[in-house]
């Protein structure tokens, strides 16, 4: 369930440049005719009152993205050419080195989920 604080894009809506974040003044997440909405309060300059929640690209956050990654997460160091993220699977090291922290988190689950032997074992480690 999305919470406060949570950001997302709407695709397809020409919005693909603005980022929403949910927020309970202004966009928060209701159920609605059995469905989960996005809900727009107030004055919304492109007049979109309410949009599926499945209809919208979440953008995790940094501690999201660690947090999925569970105790295969070992440390983030800044380097000279940007950050460093360690993880541990299946007793191996594996190392992601792009600018950004976010980056460096997305691409090490993002590796994560391209083996599912590894995905299996992290669910089952973190449960």
């Amino acid at each position: 369930m999305p919470a406060e604080g949570d950001r997302f894009v709407i695709p397809d809506r020409d919005l693909e440049d603005h980022v929403f974040t949910v927020s309970e003044m202004v966009i928060e997440v209701r159920k609605l005719k059995g469905a989960q909405r996005i809900m727009f309060n107030g004055a919304v300059e492109w007049a979109l009152d309410s949009i599926k929640q499945h209809e919208v690209i979440w953008l995790p956050s940094e501690t999201q993205l660690r947090n999925r990654l569970g105790r295969a997460f070992r440390s983030l160091r800044r380097t000279d050419a940007g950050y460093e993220c360690e993880l541990i699977v299946d007793g191996r090291q594996r190392t992601y080195r792009p600018p950004e922290p976010s980056d460096s988190y997305a691409l090490a689950l993002l590796d994560i989920l391209d083996d599912p032997d590894a995905m299996m074992r992290l669910i089952v480690d973190d449960s």
